[in-house]
């Protein structure tokens, strides 16, 4: 069937017959896995908020009794390990898997399994982190587990325990992932997608999971070392018996510090995707941009011990870690000019994306100049262990990474999901957000500087800190009422489901080409990209010259214009997938055959059940090992064997 110039597959359904909850059980396809990602991760943002406004509440006033000093410790141990672990890194996977494939115009990751196993992987082990509630044996050693206080003589119970062996399988489900996207990203592009024709969000994506493979299995051989320590009485974190406590800091934190960026890398490619569609003109310097965040990447391994200045390094190391910490703001410093070129002068649209984009470049600045300030190792001296740092690493993730973050949510919904968010609940979020964020955590710059200690549960009355206090208590519960207004928004703008067109931002990659939500297979045909931001070009074919030259852009034909046959967008909609199907007969770019898409599997889930049960038997029972191990054989079997569809 053919209409004009477009050819339109024949739609035949897929070999299975699985629907409702079954089908997102075993789905392998990475839109359906991005929204487990991100839905499970949503809950554990809920969960890391009522901690954290629990946390406020005893601390609203001086030597309150809302909670004890060991519930306290509880508390920020597990706010500081699910922000980082099970908030922000999968929320980030979860825009990973929505748009990575369609962005390179692929019809899926590399490996559609393993991306599934990584995903299960992520659920089991913060399911295995966060029962250590419910048994009342919640990690208390911090985010960090500091040796030797996470070390068997002076925590005996199993709390660090549920914490390290939670982190191994969390570290597995990320490597999987990681190596997925490297793969992807580098191999299935669409032809004539060069390297510096991807999108920046792409880009960030590509170095995040570089980072990811190299930084996370430092973090699992410390915490092996750590987890000898405590099950099997080796000594290596132990000064008595030879081992040294601060080797610990020093691979926490070269885990730790890449481990900023792969936080705050993918919020940058976020904020480098939403500029340019609402300022209506290209990012600005595209190429210092991609080359600024393999800098970041790159000297990131060498700035840990600025986490270690008053350890007693020496002031050789402390030198050195105080200029390589300097110059990593200079890469960080050009990221934000090209930013504010991409606004300046553009025809600027101030929807809830835009917001968000512009709330993070304001708040992530405001945290990176505080961030020089720890820089130098005598004013770190002084800032160090007290609220001031607080301030500053939430301006980073918080007022970094979560701005970013919402502001990629409203940008994207309406292409997952089919329908877009309210804007005017999305602005009031907004605002709400912005407002509640500064309440809460600018006043901790001041007690900080007058000397307020971190990881207090109380404080005397007459220290002048009370007013502060409860000033960030009122902006905690701001920034809830601002979380329930994006519930709320969600909800009503669910009931409503106005359908938000396939290209309701006037998008600028190829994600926009395709329907909303997009069908299984993406691509009906492969798109040939010309351009950077190839699909925004060639809807507006006039806008070349102004843009990229008279004489067309870099590897484009002179006078291109704008074919359908290359963006494939009618006659398939998000109804041919409602039992996930899958078309034939469109050339998909490797020889002509059909699409071929995977089948569904559930033995990534047995897999990643194997590896969390035989984890939580080390230091439960061991026949729990065993099932483990019998699981694990049954889902690396299973999965070995399964058909391969032609």
């Amino acid at each position: 069937m053919t209409t004009g110039t477009i050819t339109i597959p024949r739609i035949v359904p897929r070999p299975t017959s699985e629907t409702g909850i079954w089908s997102w059980i075993g789905t392998v396809d990475h839109k359906r896995i991005g929204t487990l990602y991100f839905f499970t991760s949503i809950f554990w943002f809920l969960t890391a908020g009522v901690e954290a406004l629990l946390m406020r509440l005893q601390l609203s006033r001086p030597e309150a009794e809302m909670v004890s000093p060991e519930v306290f410790n509880q508390l920020f141990t597990m706010h500081g390990t699910v922000m980082v672990f099970l908030v922000v890194m999968p929320l980030s996977a979860a825009f990973f898997n929505w748009l990575i494939p369609l962005q390179i115009g692929a019809r899926d990751v590399a490996f559609p399994r393993l991306n599934a196993f990584s995903y299960w992987l992520f659920l089991f082990g913060s399911v295995l982190l966060n029962v250590s509630w419910l048994v009342g044996d919640a990690p208390n050693g911090g985010w960090f587990g500091y040796a030797p206080n996470s070390e068997n003589l002076y925590n005996p119970s199993n709390g660090m325990t549920f914490w390290v062996l939670s982190l191994g399988v969390l570290g597995i489900a990320s490597i999987a992932a990681g190596l997925n996207f490297i793969i992807t990203i580098i191999n299935l592009r669409a032809p004539g997608m060069t390297m510096f024709k991807m999108p920046v969000f792409t880009w960030m994506t590509l170095i995040t999971s570089v980072l990811i493979v190299l930084a996370l299995p430092v973090l699992a051989v410390a915490g092996i070392q750590l987890q000898t320590d405590r099950l099997f009485g080796t000594t290596f974190y132990d000064p008595v018996a030879g081992g040294d406590p601060v080797l610990w800091q020093h691979m926490f934190w070269l885990f730790g510090h890449p481990e900023v960026y792969i936080l705050i890398l993918p919020a940058m490619g976020i904020v480098s995707e939403i500029l340019p569609v609402f300022s209506r003109k290209p990012l600005f310097g595209y190429p210092f941009v991609i080359f600024a965040g393999i800098v970041i990447a790159f000297m990131g391994w060498f700035v840990w011990s600025h986490h270690m200045f008053t350890v007693g390094l020496g002031p050789a190391a402390n030198s050195a870690f105080a200029v390589s910490t300097m110059a990593i703001a200079i890469p960080t410093g050009v990221k934000v000019f090209n930013w504010m070129g991409t606004a300046w002068g553009g025809s600027i649209r101030l929807t809830t994306p835009m917001l968000f984009a512009l709330g993070f470049i304001a708040m992530f600045t405001v945290g990176g100049l505080s961030g020089v300030m720890h820089s130098s190792a005598p004013s770190d001296a002084q800032q160090q262990d007290t609220y001031f740092v607080v301030a500053h690493f939430h301006y980073v993730l918080f007022g970094g990474a979560i701005l970013g973050i919402f502001g990629g949510i409203y940008m994207w919904w309406p292409k997952i999901f089919g329908w877009k968010l309210s804007e005017g609940w999305g602005k009031l979020n907004f605002w709400l957000m912005l407002i509640g964020f500064n309440l809460t955590f600018f006043p901790m710059h001041w007690i900080g500087m007058d000397g307020m200690p971190r990881r207090i549960y109380t404080y005397p009355a007459d220290q002048g800190w009370n007013g502060a206090n409860m000033a960030a208590t009122i902006g905690g519960f701001v920034i809830a009422v601002s979380v329930l207004v994006w519930v709320i928004n969600v909800y009503l703008s669910w009931r409503r489901r106005d359908p938000a067109g396939d290209d309701p931002w006037d998008g600028r990659t190829l994600e926009w080409s395709i329907p909303s939500p997009p069908p299984h297979y993406n691509f009906a045909k492969i798109p040939q990209v010309e351009h950077l931001d190839d699909f925004w070009f060639k809807k507006h074919p006039e806008l070349i010259a102004e843009f990229e030259g008279h004489h067309g852009p870099r590897g484009a034909p002179e006078g291109a214009q704008f074919d359908d046959d290359d963006y494939y967008e009618d006659e398939v909609h998000a109804e041919d997938d409602e039992t996930g199907s899958y078309a034939h007969g469109a050339d998909d770019s490797h020889g002509g055959h059909g699409i071929h898409l995977p089948d569904m599997s559930y033995y990534p889930l047995v897999l990643a059940a194997g590896i969390t049960l035989a984890m939580a038997g080390l230091f439960t029972e061991y026949w729990v090992v065993g099932i483990g191990g019998g699981l694990i054989a049954w889902g690396m079997l299973g999965w070995s064997f399964e058909p391969v569809n032609d």
